[in-house]
């Protein structure tokens, strides 16, 4: 029952109900992420109640305040052309310093809360982990051997990203020539460390902290998994191709947390993927 339950949540409260909303209507309503907070709040008060849903509490505190931060955060104006001046004044820094930063704060704001919650640095992963700990083979995955995590991060992650990369390129190839990625480069490196880090603590991490204990550590990584893959339909690569491709990734990140318990190989793997698609901004922009 609390498994079915922590779907069902879920599946109403991630960007699933948008994404119906836009392939039927081609608009989202803006009562929809109130409503997703009501689903929330009804989860808690009926924990009180129901013993199958009080376990799922500090789940639907969790997502309600990241709903309710992702709402708030972006009607700041976070543009600071000095900073962007400091760090190196690109086309891709005017367009990415506001967004990374209003990242930066929702993923302080989401730590703080667990950390309220009683959670430990440990419980949401924010640590190294074992690096060279051992993948665990699911028949989902086509792993055939216990490989440790150091040569399946090492490997995967560079042919995720280079499989991204042509997947992107063939999409619609940049307006601007790869030389001109050159100068961009630091910046590229920089937000792309600064994406993967605050989406994996953002997104992944307080699902898998609140989730693990309740359903166990497979069915919290496929809701994490789901939750992230789904969101990515409205960014890039969008669609549903693109949710369906971040969905899978997203299942490999959280093997990565769960298994190594730790955060560097899903940071590192989301890292290179980042790398590809900020290169790619990168040059649209400076066409």
């Amino acid at each position: 029952m609390t498994r079915t339950a922590a779907w069902v949540v879920t599946l109403l409260v991630g960007a699933g109900p948008a994404i119906l909303a836009d392939l039927l209507t081609g608009t989202v309503p803006g009562w929809l992420p109130p409503a997703q907070v009501g689903v929330l709040i009804g989860v808690v008060l009926a924990g009180v109640r129901w013993p199958a849903l009080r376990p799922l509490a500090p789940f639907a505190v969790v997502m309600a305040a990241l709903l309710v931060l992702l709402v708030l955060v972006p009607r700041v104006d976070l543009s600071w052309p000095a900073l962007q001046r400091l760090l190196g004044g690109s086309v891709l820094d005017a367009r990415m310093q506001a967004e990374q930063t209003g990242k930066l704060i929702v993923t302080a704001a989401m730590l703080g809360l667990l950390r309220l919650l009683g959670y430990h640095r440990h419980d949401f992963f924010l640590a190294v982990g074992n690096l060279r700990a051992p993948i665990r083979l699911e028949r989902w995955s086509g792993f055939r051997r216990p490989d440790p995590w150091w040569k399946f991060g090492l490997i995967w992650g560079t042919g995720i990203a280079v499989a991204l990369a042509v997947g992107v390129a063939l999409s619609g190839p940049p307006t601007a020539g790869l030389g001109n990625a050159a100068g961009l480069l630091p910046s590229i490196l920089l937000y792309a460390a600064i994406n993967a880090l605050t989406e994996e603590l953002t997104y992944r991490a307080p699902m898998l902290a609140t989730l693990e204990p309740v359903v166990g550590d497979r069915a919290a990584v496929r809701l994490a998994a789901v939750f992230f893959g789904l969101a990515h339909y409205f960014g890039t690569p969008g669609g549903l191709i693109g949710a369906g491709l971040s969905i899978f990734m997203g299942m490999i990140l959280g093997k990565a947390m769960v298994e190594t318990r730790g955060l560097f190989w899903a940071w590192w793997i989301h890292f290179l993927a980042d790398v590809v698609i900020f290169t790619f901004i990168g040059l649209d922009l400076s066409g």
